[in-house]
């Protein structure tokens, strides 16, 4: 018999990968003992990366979330664990110092274990004051390096990282192949080199199913000396997800590795309440193409959860694209043909920004160069013409260091721009801030919540906690699941028109004033930004730009205050003047 390998279960990556919202902590309360029962999960994560956040998004408390499921699992002795993006914490964008030091903190009292830190461009500096943190919290730093396939991602390079994160007191290494696009050879080679340096360090491999390498990465790691494995549960297995438990084990206990076994009608049940989450209102928000395997993600590098956003981008610009190409007597680009350029335009781009490793954020920015790359192409203007402050930082060294070196034709942009390159820690362009929040808290009358937690959630996610605070988000989740189930009745035959009138009656619509193109302010998060449903606009209020077929660009403002109820027109689309962009209730 071979060495005893762990089992860890991804129930928030799961969801993560799959679409857009996480379960509620009622649904959180219903499937953890469950879990518990199955008895072959050492550990579970449970929270971390956007579980907080999207729970702000459709109106819960995501501290509250996190008590419920990991209270539990604790009590029947698994250890829960939960995503840490290092310098940006819970978010897309960097936090303060001080922020970062009382989310472990937070974390800790709320009942998390361990803490998987990882820096998007695996820059130790971005990483190792967070493993100090957690362990001043009293909790399990796991730094983790961020697994890609480059000339430049070698075992000797990861190795070296592994090394100096140790050295600063992780006892435990993830390799995270947040794309799975790490080849099986090279993994195992790895694992197998820190193992030799260090054997008393836990190695735990999290691998994404996408492009269909996985389940041989994950023997390949167990051979040369991988302890924990995670895995996932049907429905939400494979595809852009994970390998499913029950696969994993049976691959391992033939390779005589000695592995849990699996309480099978505990299992069902669990497989049956995740169906029933996604019926219940998870599944509309859920991409079908993120429950299919590519080979193609191979080429681009991209994590297989970001397709189903990013297909939503691609069809928010292949209008405007096809309409460029036909004005320039160009044929039009089929979706599948759109998808490929797409692919091949990450794959031209990446090695000019250095190499990042694909994973939030630098996977979004890197696709959004690719897309905008795309765009302008179509319209006659240059590559890199629509690069944001976010994507600029990324480049410039304000997120850390690049792997690689930046092309000669980003570096002399930038200069000419007025651009400067920096080596400076990351930290030190983000000075603390708790007690501007705790200053702000009072001011609201707001408490600071039991061990912090309501200051930390306000201090990491400000604008999504004053939007749930105020009823704000949860309108605007009712009015999205609200459009969704519309979407889906309307595929299904039913006649949604009358609905759509009676909502229009009560609103007035903020009309294009001129015909071209529409552009709404560009984010990190995806191409279009348009006003959210339930946000409140103020008479004057900038919301878009039309670029006329002439060259003159017509700026759309909010002629009356009121609340976003519907967004009609996609980022990059077409519009007539007078077409109906927004509707918003007075």
């Amino acid at each position: 018999m071979k060495k005893k390998i762990r089992f860890s279960l991804l129930y928030r990556d799961m969801f993560q990968s799959s679409g857009k919202y996480q379960p509620r902590a009622d649904q959180l309360a219903r499937i953890a003992p469950v879990i518990v029962e199955m008895g072959c999960f050492a550990r579970v994560e449970t929270n971390g990366g956007a579980f907080e956040q999207v729970n702000l998004l459709y109106g819960e408390n995501p501290n509250k979330a996190v008590r419920t499921f990991t209270k539990p699992l604790h009590e029947a002795g698994i250890q829960t664990h939960m995503l840490d993006r290092g310098l940006n914490a819970l978010r897309m964008n960097p936090v303060p110092a001080d922020v970062r030091r009382l989310m472990y903190k937070v974390k800790k009292a709320q009942g998390t274990d361990i803490t998987r830190i990882f820096c998007g461009l695996n820059d130790v500096r971005n990483i190792i004051p967070s493993i100090k943190y957690a362990k001043e919290a009293g909790m399990i730093p796991q730094a983790t390096l961020c697994i890609t396939h480059s000339p430049v991602h070698t075992v000797e390079y990861y190795t070296n990282i592994a090394d100096q994160l140790i050295e600063a007191g992780a006892p435990e290494i993830c390799l995270k192949d947040m794309a799975g696009i790490g080849r099986p050879a090279m993994l195992g080679q790895l694992v197998k080199s820190i193992k030799s340096k260090h054997p008393d360090v836990i190695i735990e491999y999290h691998g994404h199913s996408g492009p269909g390498l996985s389940m041989a990465s994950m023997l390949a790691v167990c051979e040369n000396g991988a302890d924990i494995i995670d895995t996932a549960i049907e429905p939400l297995s494979w595809g852009k997800v994970h390998p499913d438990v029950i696969s994993v084990q049976a691959m391992l206990k033939d390779a005589g590795f000695d592995v849990p076994e699996i309480n099978m009608d505990a299992y069902m049940r669990a497989r049956k309440l995740t169906q029933e989450f996604i019926d219940d209102f998870l599944g509309y928000f859920m991409n079908p193409s993120n429950k299919l395997m590519s080979s193609l993600l191979l080429g681009c590098g991209l994590p297989g959860g970001m397709m189903g956003s990013m297909m939503a981008d691609l069809k928010g610009v292949m209008d405007a694209i096809n309409n460029n190409r036909k004005a320039k007597g160009e044929e039009p680009y089929t979706e599948d043909q759109l998808l490929v350029r797409l692919f091949d335009e990450v794959a031209y781009v990446w090695p000019k920004i250095g190499y990042p490793p694909l994973v939030t954020p630098f996977s979004q920015y890197t696709k959004n160069i690719a897309l905008m790359n795309l765009l302008t192409e179509s319209m006659g203007k240059p590559r890199y013409s629509m690069m944001d402050e976010a994507i600029w930082g990324m480049i410039l060294g304000k997120s850390g260091k690049l792997p690689g070196e930046v092309a000669p034709e980003i570096v002399e942009l930038a200069r000419s721009q007025g651009r400067e390159f920096t080596t400076a820690d990351p930290q030190s362009y983000y000075p603390d801030e708790l007690d501007k929040y705790r200053q702000m808290m009072k001011e609201e009358g707001w408490d600071e919540g039991e061990d912090q937690e309501e200051l930390f959630e306000f201090a990491m996610h400000e604008r999504q906690y004053r939007d749930y605070k105020s009823g704000v988000a949860k309108q605007r989740f009712e009015a999205d699941l609200q459009k969704a189930k519309d979407e889906a009745m309307a595929k299904k035959g039913f006649d949604v028109a009358a609905v759509s009138a009676m909502k229009h009656a009560k609103a007035d619509p903020v009309s294009a004033p001129e015909k071209g193109q529409l552009f709404y302010e560009i984010s990190v998060e995806g191409t279009s930004s348009a006003p959210a449903i339930g946000k409140q606009i103020n008479e004057g209020d900038l919301i878009a730009v039309i670029v006329t077929p002439w060259g003159s660009h017509e700026e759309v403002r909010a002629l009356f205050s009121g609340k976003v109820v519907e967004v009609c027109a996609n980022q990059a689309a077409h519009v007539n003047r007078g077409e109906a962009l927004l509707y918003v209730e007075k």
